[in-house]
């Protein structure tokens, strides 16, 4: 499959299909109808109608129907946001699955099927991972810092910046920058850059040349990355 643009959202019918593969996007799975067996990076799990399973990129994932097949809502995904949801179980949330099963209705209506794939994506995440309901609420939703710096090396070829980072934490540019400064002991860009480096260092202790290691990094050139090593 190609990468989606930014999400796609379809209805899927298993039928008695199995199949074995990877994507370089996330891709959502809620259980509508029948068994859909899947096993991710060796962890097997069913998805059974009202349960959910989240597919991060680049992991790979086996599946197979049970004998009457299997009929899933499936999100394919972008969203950097889903990955604090790869990272814990399905919630048991009726109101997810009742989304699910509505999108999958407006979807069978054409009438309707275009604003459910305009809403539907961030409908599913927002009943998936709820947005904290106040500044207060936010301070305590826990930062997985080590997750956001694995999520951070992945795309060091990007340019990124605190919008992106507070994404990913669920959480508005200025709860995340404030949380990092409390946490953290640094402005966020500032982290940013010391992720960045302390990679660059270990690329470098690795034996890795300047240059090989300025463009994993994201470095504009080796120049830059040797001065930046030096400071």
């Amino acid at each position: 499959m190609h990468t989606p643009a930014t999400h796609t959202l379809a209805l899927r019918d298993y039928g008695h299909s199995h199949g074995s593969h990877a994507h370089d996007y996330f891709q959502v799975l809620i259980g509508l109808d029948g068994v859909l067996e899947i096993e991710v990076e060796g962890r097997g799990a069913g998805i059974a109608a009202g349960e959910a399973q989240v597919v991060a990129p680049g992991d790979r994932h086996d599946f197979s129907a049970r004998r009457h097949g299997a009929v899933c809502l499936v999100l394919d995904t972008t969203q950097p946001a889903w990955a604090r949801c790869a990272e814990r179980a399905p919630p048991g949330s009726p109101q997810l699955h009742a989304l699910a099963r509505y999108l999958a209705q407006c979807m069978k209506q054409p009438q309707a099927s275009a604003l459910a794939l305009q809403h539907g994506p961030a409908l599913l995440l927002e009943a998936w991972s709820p947005s904290p309901a106040s500044s207060a609420d936010s301070r305590r939703r826990r930062i997985d810092w080590h997750l956001l710096a694995d999520w951070a090396r992945a795309r060091w070829h990007q340019p990124l910046a605190v919008a992106d980072l507070a994404e990913v934490a669920c959480l508005s540019p200025s709860q995340f920058a404030q949380r990092c400064r409390d946490e953290q002991g640094m402005g966020a860009m500032q982290w940013l850059r010391s992720m960045r480096l302390a990679h660059a260092r270990e690329l470098r202790m690795g034996g890795m040349s300047v240059a090989e290691t300025a463009r994993r990094t994201g470095y504009r050139s080796p120049s830059a990355l040797t001065a930046a090593l030096r400071r």
